[in-house]
């Protein structure tokens, strides 16, 4: 069959259907829309045909779409206010996809809208669906707004504190980042705290261990691949981390470990803002915030030839170097009872922590900083007995940096016990009184400014 017969009978098809269906070239120009959805939008053909599909249909995912070579079925689509001819009809389902020719080029993309449902039930299913998600997503929108925030980063210690008040300034600009620091001390969470507090945090952040990569896949992953550039290549190909983070943040972790061959393509991809993926013949402009975090010294790399200096200048305009725990000694505390509380909130328990045991983190050197901290007050609660973690509890290896503290062990935990027993009580009695003072010293038996007092003891806010 002649192939330009196959454009009458695409024309006719469109007109038989009861769904809508809208076609865009690979720049995101509407290129043919069928009646059906004309009259759905309540404009004409000839005024649609030819424009940025953003201009019809602001919220679409055509250009999405066709940039990003993929498809979706049964998507759930709200048209924007006086976007569609009737508010009351403005949550419909949607498939689209991308367009590909012979030699698996971009060359459009289209979208069918499904205007019929079955039935009364399917509509309210959908109605149902679309709100749980706006819900879900207003309150993932939320989380994620906090969870890497300066607000809640952890620490009183003061070189800490200067520490965060200079990369809060650093977050503002879109100079390159580079966090220093050994395993453990926090250098992700500095980096999506600096992303989540700049002007870009409504685009993504992408992050990469370069360690975690083996050296042949690290530049099709930063980079992308061209489809067949190589033996298992997807079709279509594939965008790389920099792609992806357009616009955004890119967070290079453990930048020390990249291999020296690929730093000077990364040099310059950050000297040119373009990316050229591997098997590619053109490049792609972009626009990126880099972030970059290694425990190994680079310096000390470059002197021996394992680190490209122009790199390393290219990446440290701005350095942050995150502290150890063992110089945050006024914060183990601190982060000790961080995290069993959120212990305690996930098992609904009232786990508390002895003195003796405390006094014991304050005294070890943490050579794996605040993760070895979590991950030691994980094992205390999952072994302690009697509702608090002992010394006995910790691992033995801490336990003998402590002998002082052995010595004085057996004489001082009946006042323990008592003590975490004390504050259990009082921490129940202000809950059960909406963390009301005065009823809740009457309730216990005790005066107001007593318990004041027992409250700043035992560090109850």
């Amino acid at each position: 069959m002649d192939k330009n017969n196959y454009k009458y009978i695409f024309q006719e098809i469109l007109k038989m259907t009861d769904d809508g269906f809208i076609v865009v070239d690979k720049f995101g120009n509407v290129t043919d829309i069928n009646e059906q959805y004309c009259d759905f939008l309540g404009r004409k053909k000839e005024d649609v045909v030819g424009l940025s599909i953003l201009k019809i249909i602001s919220n679409s995912k055509m250009i999405d779409i066709v940039s990003k070579k993929y498809r979706e079925e049964g998507a759930i689509h709200k048209f924007l206010e006086g976007e569609a001819k009737e508010s009351s009809n403005d949550i419909l389902l949607v498939n689209r996809s991308c367009v590909f020719d012979e030699q698996g080029e971009t060359i459009a993309g289209v979208a069918q809208v499904k205007f019929k449902l079955q039935t009364l039930d399917s509509a309210q299913k959908l109605m149902k669906e679309y709100s749980e998600l706006q819900y879900y997503k207003e309150e993932y929108k939320k989380v994620e707004s906090n969870r890497h925030s300066f607000d809640i980063m952890i620490g009183k210690n003061k070189n800490f504190i200067k520490i965060k008040k200079s990369a809060m300034k650093f977050a503002k600009t879109d100079f390159p980042i580079l966090i220093t620091g050994e395993t453990g001390t926090g250098k992700e969470v500095f980096a999506q705290s600096i992303h989540k507090n700049s002007n870009r945090r409504e685009k993504t952040m992408v992050s990469i261990n370069c360690a975690a990569i083996p050296k042949d896949l690290i530049e099709s992953e930063l980079f992308g691949y061209e489809e067949g550039s190589f033996t298992g290549a997807k079709k279509g190909g594939k965008l790389g981390k920099f792609e992806l983070a357009n616009e955004g943040t890119i967070f290079l972790d453990e930048i020390g470990d990249m291999p020296y061959d690929m730093q000077s393509k990364l040099l310059r991809v950050l000297q040119e803002n373009e990316i050229e993926k591997l098997g590619g013949t053109k490049t792609t402009k972009i626009d990126v915030r880099v972030i970059a975090a290694t425990r190994q010294n680079l310096q000390e790399m470059i002197k021996q030839g394992t680190f490209r200096e122009d790199l390393y200048y290219r990446l440290n305009v701005v350095n942050i170097e995150a502290s150890p725990l063992r110089e945050r000694r006024d914060d183990v505390v601190l982060f000790a009872n961080y995290f069993l509380d959120k212990l305690n909130c996930k098992y609904k328990s009232v786990i508390t922590i002895s003195d003796e045991a405390l006094s014991c983190l304050n005294n070890y050197n943490w050579p794996g900083n605040i993760r070895e901290l979590e991950n030691v007050i994980k094992s205390a609660f999952a072994s302690c007995e009697d509702m608090t973690i002992q010394l006995n509890d910790l691992p033995s290896k801490m336990i003998s940096c402590n002998a002082d503290i052995n010595e004085n062990c057996s004489n001082k935990k009946l006042k323990n016990l008592v003590n975490n027993y004390e504050a259990l009580l009082i921490k129940d009695a202000l809950k059960r009184n909406n963390k009301n003072v005065q009823d809740t010293a009457e309730e216990l038996g005790i005066h107001r400014s007593l318990l004041y007092k027992k409250m700043e003891k035992y560090e109850i806010l």
